[in-house]
C-alpha cells in the first residue's frame, strides 16, 4: 500500500497541481495513457496547432495569386512536417514522465485507477501488476477520449478497417491522397483544413450543419467557404464500409459512396470516467459521465475533487489549467477556498477560415429575453481588410441596449483568436462596451480596427451613445 496525501489520476492539467504551495505533501501521480502530459501536448492543442501553421502558410502560397504574388506550391513533405511535431512534443513528454518518476515526494504509477474505498484506489499498472494507493485526497483530471458512433465502429470491425481519430491521424505514415472526414465540430474541421493543405482530397460527412454551435452568422459564412473547399455533405451519417480494390468503400445515408484511404472520426468526446468505481467512492455523474462538482471544484464524495474534461463543461485546454489553479490553491488553503470561473469562456477553431468566440450567440442572448442590439463589421471595411482584398471575413457583436454591456463577440477571418482578446477583457472586467471603445488607442490601420468599427456600430442606449465620437484615422 502507498499512503500519500494527494493522488491526482490525470498528467495534463492534472499534473500542474504539484505546486510551491503543497511541497510539503506527498504525491501519486496516476497516468494509464500511452505517452505522459495529456491530450493538449501529446495529441490536442500543440500537435494540431503546429499542424495548422504549416496548412496556413501552404494556403497562403496557393492564395498569393490574387494579391499579384505569381507563387506555386511544389508540394507539403508531410513525413518531414510529422516529424518535427512529434520530434519536438515527444521528447517533452518523456522529459515530464521522467521529472515526475525522479521527484521528490512523488509516487509515478503508469496505469489505469479504479477507486477500491471512499480514498483508496487500486492501480493496474502497465506491466501488470496492481498497486494499491490510500490518499487523504484525490483529484480526478483524467480528462476525455474520442468517440465515433457505435454502427461505424461495428461495420469497421467487421472489415478490419482502422478508424482514426485525432489520437492517430497525425501519426500517418504517409499522408493520404483521399480523407473522409466524420463530423462537423472544431476537430473535423480543423483536420479538414490540414489535409486538405496538404493536398489529400477530403470528403466531410456531418450528421447535422457544419460548427453549428456557433453563432448563426458565423455558421454560415463558414460553411460557404468549406463548400468551396471541401466535398462537404451536411445532413449525412455512414451506414456502411467495406474494403474494396479502390481502397475503403463508405456509403452514406444519403445513398452516395466515397471511397477514401483514411476514415476520421471527428464526432466528439466523452470524459474518460467509465471503469473508475466511482459509485464505490461516492462520487456521482451527470447524464454525460461529466463527474458532479460544486463551485469549488469538490466532488459529492468527501476528498474527492475533480477538474478538466472529466468534470467541466468546457472541453477547453485553458478552462482545464484556470480549473487546475483553483484546485491547486483549495487543496493548499482549505480555509480560503476559491471558485471557478466560467464566465466569458472563449473559444477558436484553427480551421480556414479561422473563428473565435465568446459569450452568447445572437440566438441565445434573444433566448434570454436581452434588449439585444447587434453590429456586423466586415473586414474588407477596415482599411488592412482592404489591404488583404478581403471580402468574406467579419466580426459580430452582441450587445445589451439597455445596460451597454457585450453579451458576445464572434469572428470569422485571419487571426480570428488574436482579434477576440478584446471583446474576452471587456467581457471578463465588465466593461462597458463605451468605455472600452473610447477609452483607449486603436492602431491604425491594424487589423484591430475590425473590432472597434464593430463595437462602435452597436446602437445603445442614448447614454452609451458612440456614433457622436468618431473614431481616430
Amino acid at each position: 500500500m502507498i499512503d500519500v496525501d494527494i493522488a491526482v489520476i490525470g498528467s495534463g492539467s492534472g499534473n500542474s497541481l504539484l505546486t510551491d504551495d503543497l511541497a510539503d505533501r506527498t504525491f501519486a501521480m496516476i497516468e494509464g495513457g500511452a505517452v505522459f502530459g495529456g491530450t493538449c501536448l501529446n495529441v490536442g492543442c500543440i500537435p494540431t496547432k503546429m499542424f495548422v501553421h504549416v496548412a496556413e502558410i501552404a494556403t497562403a502560397v496557393r492564395e498569393g495569386g490574387r494579391l499579384g504574388v505569381d507563387a506555386t506550391l511544389q508540394g507539403v513533405r508531410y513525413e518531414d512536417v510529422r516529424d518535427r511535431v512529434f520530434g519536438r512534443i515527444d521528447p517533452i513528454a518523456a522529459a515530464g514522465e521522467a521529472y515526475r518518476r525522479d521527484g521528490d515526494n512523488v509516487h509515478l504509477l503508469r496505469g489505469r485507477a479504479r477507486f477500491t474505498g471512499p480514498l483508496e484506489l487500486a492501480v493496474e499498472m502497465r506491466d501488470g501488476t496492481t498497486e494499491h494507493v490510500r490518499a487523504g485526497q484525490v483529484v480526478i483530471a483524467s480528462g476525455s477520449h474520442a468517440t465515433w458512433p457505435d454502427d461505424l465502429g461495428a461495420a469497421a470491425h467487421r472489415e478490419g478497417i482502422t478508424i482514426h481519430t485525432s489520437d492517430t491521424v497525425m501519426r500517418l505514415p504517409e499522408r493520404p491522397r483521399r480523407m473522409l472526414v466524420v463530423g462537423g465540430g472544431y476537430i473535423a474541421m480543423e483536420m479538414a483544413h490540414v489535409f486538405s493543405a496538404f493536398g489529400t482530397e477530403v470528403v466531410v460527412s456531418s450528421r447535422s450543419g457544419l460548427l453549428r454551435h456557433q453563432d448563426t452568422d458565423i455558421a454560415e459564412a463558414f460553411t460557404t467557404a468549406a463548400r468551396e473547399q471541401w466535398d462537404v455533405r451536411t445532413g449525412t451519417v455512414v451506414t456502411d464500409l467495406h474494403r474494396s480494390d479502390e481502397g475503403i468503400s463508405v456509403t452514406l445515408s444519403d445513398g452516395s459512396v466515397v471511397v477514401t484511404d483514411v476514415v476520421l472520426a471527428a464526432t466528439g468526446r466523452r470524459p474518460s470516467t467509465q471503469d473508475m468505481g466511482l459509485e464505490v467512492a461516492g462520487v456521482e455523474v451527470h447524464d454525460d459521465d461529466r463527474i458532479v462538482v460544486d463551485e469549488h471544484g469538490r466532488t459529492t464524495a468527501a476528498g474527492v475533487w475533480s477538474l478538466g474534461d472529466a468534470s467541466s463543461p468546457f472541453q477547453l485546454k485553458h478552462v482545464a489549467n484556470h480549473e487546475a489553479r483553483v484546485v491547486a490553491h483549495n487543496l493548499a488553503h482549505p480555509q480560503d477556498l476559491r471558485s471557478f470561473t466560467h464566465s466569458a469562456v472563449p473559444a477558436a477553431v484553427f480551421t480556414h477560415p479561422q473563428i473565435a468566440s465568446v459569450g452568447l450567440t445572437e440566438q441565445q442572448a434573444r433566448a434570454q429575453g436581452i434588449d439585444v442590439t447587434v453590429k456586423v463589421q466586415q473586414y474588407g471595411d477596415t482599411a488592412y481588410g482592404w489591404a488583404m482584398e478581403d471580402t468574406t471575413s467579419l466580426c459580430k457583436v452582441i450587445a445589451d441596449r439597455r445596460t451597454g454591456h457585450l453579451v458576445g463577440g464572434h469572428l470569422i477571418g485571419p487571426e480570428a483568436s488574436t482579434l477576440v482578446q478584446p471583446l474576452i477583457q471587456m467581457m471578463a472586467f465588465d466593461q462597458p462596451v463605451a468605455e472600452m471603445v473610447r477609452g483607449q488607442y486603436w492602431i491604425h490601420p491594424a487589423l484591430t480596427e475590425v473590432v472597434e468599427n464593430a463595437l462602435l456600430g452597436l446602437d445603445l442606449n442614448p447614454s452609451e451613445d458612440l456614433s457622436e465620437s468618431p473614431p481616430l484615422a
